[in-house]
């Protein structure tokens, strides 16, 4: 059985910024991150992988940096490493992207071997639209379960899997029949560290490049072409000028106080 990964590139959004001017986002000197979610996602694979010798391919659409990304993947102990990039591909949204990763997908489940479960982060920091795991979910025709925190169990000779579900104020035990597509989030494990030498290794080990070529995939489905999502702007919302500072817990009647005198300094109370 194979299961698959789909990790991202994200930039670090703790040192991302915006030129005022342009309204974009600055690129230039902003280091480059394993989306935090797909971590766990890679992480449960390869324990799965540690627990039943299911072998495990990392998949992720970028440019060619992305390559970084995937080595890492390697250096973790996954089996296969395959970045999707193409100028093509380039500009996609949630639609498009989730097009490219499940005609990937796809041909590793013909060509290579039969893919059972798919994992992915329950959403990326850089876009946080959580919608890439379901599309691929509905273009491979694979069953669904997202926010998943926990494997119950994974019965791959009875073609089943049961999971847990993080959902507001309350789990939910779900089962279904495989192959299925799993997003998860981070309360479903801790991610290993890799060894010294599987990194050495991982350094010299080869990604696998796969372009529209090699999908074979029509160019008006897929990247900016593909994408029906325009982002017209991108800015920071300013902060609000003058606001109240204060501890309605701690300190309800200081609190209460500052709004009042707030209010007054306004004349706000003679409307």
């Amino acid at each position: 059985m194979l299961i698959v990964v789909c990790i991202k590139q994200v930039p670090d959004t703790t040192q991302v910024q915006i030129d005022p001017v342009t309204n974009t986002l600055v690129r230039e000197g902003i280091p480059f991150i394993v989306n935090p979610y797909d971590t766990h996602a890679l992480e449960e694979a390869l324990r799965l992988k540690d627990r039943f010798g299911y072998r495990v391919a990392a998949l992720s659409m970028g440019p060619p940096n992305a390559e970084a990304t995937l080595k890492k993947a390697l250096a973790l102990g996954v089996d296969r490493a395959i970045l999707l990039s193409d100028r093509v591909f380039g500009g996609a949204d949630t639609l498009a992207t989730s097009n490219v990763l499940s005609a990937a997908i796809r041909k590793l489940h013909d060509e290579v071997d039969k893919v059972s479960l798919v994992l992915c982060g329950k959403q990326t920091i850089d876009g946080d639209t959580a919608q890439v795991g379901p599309g691929i979910a509905s273009r491979l025709n694979f069953r669904q379960l997202t926010l998943v925190d926990r494997i119950e169990n994974l019965d791959a000779a009875g073609g089943k899997i049961r999971v847990s579900r993080k959902l507001e104020g309350r789990h939910e035990i779900v089962e279904t029949t495989l192959p299925a597509m799993l997003t998860v989030v981070r309360e479903l494990n801790r991610p290993r560290y890799p060894k010294v030498s599987m990194r050495l290794a991982a350094a010299e080990a080869t990604v696998e490049v796969w372009n529209n070529q090699t999908l074979g995939l029509d160019e008006q489905s897929i990247g900016l072409k593909g994408s029906p999502t325009w982002v017209s702007k991108i800015f920071s919302p300013e902060r609000a000028k003058g606001e109240i500072l204060g501890d309605g817990i701690a300190e309800p009647a200081a609190a209460t106080r500052m709004l009042i005198d707030r209010l007054l300094s306004k004349d706000l109370l003679a409307l």
